[in-house]
């Protein structure tokens, strides 16, 4: 889920920014320090939307810096426990594939996609159902639930688990057909 956070911090201001304008280090400052980090909870940040810095800085002896209190606004991405999300398959892998959601991809095991007996093929970039025919490729639109999510502190990659082993989950084509049949 796609959110706008308001937080605060205290950034420095080095002495090389001292001469332009404060809002503009301060929001260099703030997209340097907060921008694609992912945090256990705010998820991934995705960018620093807007800032108000306090005029009035300290100093700190032996620091040629001065040091602000700035309220902000970060766009985050922070997949929830069932959340229901779509994205687009973006590698195929032995074990599965990798689903583009928001900014990050999730895995998509091959034990929940299908009741059926998977293959998967990583050189044409494929997943094929024996028993029903039904493919999977690179590109694919894809509608899953949000099965696991583990953010660790100061982690480059977050890891995030999806199933679509449940009614109008699944690749686009496979839901049309069911709503087809349903209708």
């Amino acid at each position: 889920m796609f959110a706008i956070v308001d937080t605060s911090d205290v950034i420095r201001i080095p002495p090389n920014r001292l001469g332009t304008d404060l809002n503009d280090a301060a929001m260099l400052m703030l997209k340097e320090k907060y921008e694609s980090m992912i945090n256990p909870e705010l998820g991934y940040v995705i960018m620093v939307v807007d800032a108000k810095v306090d005029n009035v800085g300290k100093i700190i002896a032996g620091d040629a810096a001065t040091y602000h209190k700035v309220n902000f606004k970060l766009l985050t991405f922070y997949p929830k426990l069932q959340e229901i999300v779509e994205g687009k398959i973006v590698e195929i892998t032995e074990f599965g594939a990798f689903i583009r959601i928001g900014p990050t991809d999730a895995l998509l095991h091959l034990s929940q996609i299908m009741d059926d007996f998977l293959k998967s093929d990583v050189k044409h970039g494929v997943i094929t159902a024996t028993q029903s025919g039904k493919v999977l490729k690179i590109g694919t639109r894809i509608r899953s639930r949000v099965t696991a999510v583990s953010l660790g502190k100061g982690s480059t990659m977050g890891k995030i688990g999806i199933t679509c082993r449940q009614p109008f989950l699944g690749a686009e084509e496979w839901i049309k057909e069911k709503e087809g049949e349903d209708g």
